[in-house]
């Protein structure tokens, strides 16, 4: 900045001395390995815009529907979202799990990515400049949005030697949704990455409402079909009558180097830390019950308490029935004499407050009738990278007249 200083003894008439001050505004660093790649920018260039351009024409012929084509990493470098695409290894111990049951296998896989919590929701007209990270960033920081869950969820089904893509569409749920597009012998299946579900294309309780976009390694195809719904979309991709493609032909058979690691590495989660977590969770959500009731006393049971931490753990993969084999007898035993309400709540770790929220929700605490006992049990599963399934059961216990 330029400062104007007119000396002390002088009037304004006199000389003036001109000053240079420097005001500093900020500073940027450009990692050495961003410069190295430059050359690949440059050679990227000319898809890039490709991409805009498509973008652009897609739009024209269908305002409503949904498309990306280009997004940038967490270094602010954009790549086409067909980089992000890349066959990854999921955690060794869920594949232990199932050795011999590959559906069973997917389908935790799906519940694990699932399990990743999501980061705050976003407007909805964020598709024009999104950030996405890698799968390997995404499980390292253990968040992620909902294309990252579904890219997670695409390259894990690839190690698989799955026929996988990415689809874009929109939700009656959820608003915009990224789900996984899986092809198999005689039919498609839809993923749902935030729940885990899965879907056959003409699943009428399937909450997908729209199908848009979707894309690859190779390629991205946007839906030029006058109907968009799941059930009556042709997924032939193949075909230029339905599917209107980024890449022609001719180029989208040469596959471009995916920014994805090579493989994945994770951590086990420390046991003891997750018992901790569990005792802090229920003494919490007693203490809640109690305040949530200051003019009613709150009596626990313990028999039934004792019931629901063995039904627990069984509930998360799904093998059992509602009731264990061991706590069958004394369950049945209980229901001769208590009328008893609850449900088990399911949620991925994020906080304390989470867990404390959705369990108030229920309202199950707010029983009125006299000599009404409770019965709380807490369950955490660890999966690796300290992500996490919690699992609450309130019960309320009113013994017949």
């Amino acid at each position: 900045m330029m400062i104007e200083k007119h000396e002390d003894h002088c009037l304004k008439s006199c000389s003036v001395h001109s000053y240079i001050r420097k005001n500093w505004l900020g500073s940027i660093v450009f990692p050495f390995s961003a410069l190295l790649q430059q050359s690949e920018f440059l050679d990227q260039t000319e898809v890039l815009q490709r991409a805009q351009i498509f973008k652009k024409n897609c739009k024209a012929i269908f305002p409503n529907r949904r498309i990306i084509t280009t997004v940038f990493n967490d270094e602010g470098i954009q790549f086409l979202v067909t980089r992000y695409i890349k066959a990854l290894n999921p955690p060794q111990q869920l594949l232990d799990i199932f050795l011999h049951n590959s559906n069973a296998t997917l389908d935790l896989i799906a519940r694990f990515v699932s399990l990743i919590p999501f980061m705050p929701n976003t407007p909805d007209e964020n598709d024009g400049s999104d950030i996405w990270m890698t799968s390997e960033r995404c499980i390292s920081l253990a968040i992620g949005n909902k294309e990252e869950h579904a890219i997670l969820l695409c390259n894990f089904f690839l190690y698989f030697g799955k026929k996988a893509l990415v689809l874009l569409g929109t939700s009656g749920l959820e608003g915009h949704v990224a789900y996984v597009l899986t092809q198999e012998t005689n039919e498609y299946l839809l993923w749902n990455p935030s729940t885990g579900q899965c879907y056959k294309q003409f699943d009428p309780f399937c909450p997908l409402k729209s199908v848009d976009c979707l894309f690859d390694d190779r390629n991205v195809w946007f839906n030029i079909q006058q109907s968009n719904t799941p059930m009556a979309v042709f997924f032939d991709y193949s075909k230029e009558s339905f599917w209107k493609p980024l890449l022609p032909k001719n180029v989208q058979g040469t596959k471009v180097q995916s920014i994805q690691p090579e493989e994945i590495i994770y951590f086990e989660t420390d046991k003891s830390m997750v018992e901790d977590l569990r005792n802090r969770i229920e003494r919490t959500l007693k203490s809640k019950v109690m305040e949530w009731r200051p003019k009613h006393p709150t009596r626990w049971n313990r028999q039934c308490t004792l019931i629901l931490r063995q039904i627990l753990p069984k509930l998360e993969l799904g093998i059992g029935s509602f009731v264990s084999s061991e706590g069958d007898n004394e369950f049945e035993r209980i229901l001769q004499f208590y009328w008893v309400t609850g449900f088990p709540i399911q949620m991925p770790y994020t906080d304390v407050q989470s867990v404390i929220d959705a369990v108030y929700q229920t309202g199950i605490n707010s029983v009125e009738f006299p000599q009404t006992e409770f019965a709380l049990a807490v369950y955490i599963h660890p999966y690796p990278n300290n992500i996490l399934s919690v699992w609450v059961y309130l019960a309320s216990l009113v013994q017949y007249q």
